[in-house]
């Protein structure tokens, strides 16, 4: 097909963001706290907390920056995805041309000026691809939520269609099992040598408040477990020993568990090495290369952990980005079946294909200050 009659296709990636340099951390985390998905109260009172909170823990969190360049890793390595996934995407004879762009939630690019980008490149169709498998409130449901409000605001109203999540896509299944597989195999010599038992894997998520689980009928906690249980099987290692953990609590909210904390210190006890996952992130940042590697890394030491191997996100794995290709024409399909996603409605005609269960949780009707 020649260029001129291909669908423009715009692949819209979402993704947290990170501060990309000391000074934006602050703002960064100010952008975080007052997203009411993330604190569900009325305005003034969550501008207010979310001051409060981003000027308290700015100085903490400069500290975790330090340890790895001063800033976050997170938009480098979302733009290397989105250069292969457009790559693998053009190479396909279907009558698209295919450009993937980057919407960070808290931090540069923002939707806005990505919103912006789409309308000028003159996309004829949307496919919004949040970078999260298993799909939040928090998350996918926020981006796509700020997405839809960029969109009104620059004008941007060609079709468009969700890839709510895809908590057990094959390609990021067996992505993910190949590296844990590896993992698990230099942690399992490790063991041999020791002469203690085989090693434990624990997938790490990154953990929220029980009432975003119980409340709004998020499948957040489901689907990290489903997508667990399919790396596990695709592993097909008898015998394995493994468990779901969360980790990242903040604030005095009761959360999710078990707190990856708590089953480090149980390993601890038993002697047992560990190969930890961090099982809902797709690219490195602070939460892997800080938070995984250091601080956990230290507290294994210290609740004397024989073995602790952490596997790295799949990033670029080939795998997965085959993976996210899958998704884009699943998403694509529906689109051309049941139309798109309505712009005024930010959890209705997603495609879902987890029974759904993320076109009904409860996103909060809430508008952040200045929107």
């Amino acid at each position: 097909m020649s260029e001129t009659t291909r669908k423009k296709r715009a692949i819209v990636l979402f993704n947290l963001g990170g501060p990309d340099s000391p000074a934006a951390v602050e703002p960064f985390l100010f952008n975080l706290f007052n997203d009411p998905a993330i604190i569900s109260l009325p305005n003034p009172f969550r501008f207010l907390l979310a001051k409060l909170i981003s000027r308290r823990r700015a100085p903490i969190a400069r500290e975790i920056y330090d340890h790895i360049g001063g800033k976050s890793p997170l938009l480098e390595l979302t733009q290397e995805q989105a250069d292969a996934l457009q790559t693998a995407l053009n190479g396909e004879d279907d009558g698209y041309e295919n450009r993937c762009f980057i919407a960070m939630r808290y931090w540069k690019p923002f939707a806005d000026d990505t919103a912006a980008e789409v309308k000028a490149w003159g996309a004829d169709e949307q496919i919004l691809l949040p970078l999260y498998p298993q799909f939040s409130t928090t998350t996918s449901g926020s981006s796509v939520k700020d997405w839809k409000r960029a969109c009104a605001k620059v004008g941007l109203t060609s079709p468009i269609k969700t890839a709510c999540c895809y908590p057990t896509n094959p390609g990021f299944v067996e992505a993910s099992a190949e590296m844990i597989k590896a993992g698990y195999d230099r942690a399992l010599a490790k063991a041999t040598e020791l002469g203690i038992d085989k090693p434990r894997i624990l997938f790490s998520a990154h953990g929220v408040p029980k009432a975003v689980i119980t409340k709004r009928g998020d499948p957040y906690q489901s689907q990290i477990e489903k997508t667990s249980a399919a790396v596990v099987e695709k592993m097909a290692i008898e015998g394995l020993d493994w468990n779901v953990c969360y980790q990242s609590r903040v604030g005095p909210m009761e959360w999710i568990g078990p707190s990856t904390e708590d089953e480090i210190a149980r390993a601890g006890k038993e002697n047992k090495g560990i190969v930890v996952v961090p099982i809902a992130f797709v690219t490195e940042h602070s939460e892997t290369l800080v938070e995984l590697d250091i601080e956990y890394g230290e507290l294994a030491h210290e609740k004397h952990v024989p073995i602790y191997e952490r596997v790295r996100t799949v990033c670029s794995h080939p795998k997965f980005i085959a993976g996210l290709v899958s998704v884009v024409k699943q998403t694509q399909d529906e689109l051309d079946e049941k139309g798109p996603d309505d712009y005024t409605v930010e959890t209705r005609g997603w495609w879902c294909p987890d029974e759904h269960s993320c076109a009904v949780a409860k996103q909060p009707s809430l508008k952040p200050a200045g929107a």
